[in-house]
C-alpha cells in the first residue's frame, strides 16, 4: 500500500512540474491558448484527480 501512495506522489509531482513550465510558457506564446486549451484543461483534471486518489488511499494507511 505504501508503494502505490509513493508512485501516485511521483506521478504528482511529474504532471506538478510539467504544468508548471508548460502553462506560463502556453500563456505567453501568441496564438498557443486556442490550440492547447484542452490538452491543458485535460492536465489540469488529471492532476486535481490525483490529489484526490492519492487523499483517499492515504486515508486507509493508519
Amino acid at each position: 500500500m505504501v508503494l502505490i501512495i509513493q508512485l501516485l506522489v511521483i506521478a504528482l509531482v511529474i504532471l506538478s512540474t510539467i504544468l508548471t513550465i508548460s502553462v506560463p510558457v502556453t500563456l505567453a506564446s501568441p496564438g498557443q491558448w486556442e490550440k492547447s486549451k484542452n490538452l491543458i484543461y485535460t492536465s489540469i483534471s488529471i492532476w486535481v484527480g490525483l490529489v484526490i486518489i492519492t487523499s483517499i488511499v492515504n486515508s486507509f494507511i493508519v
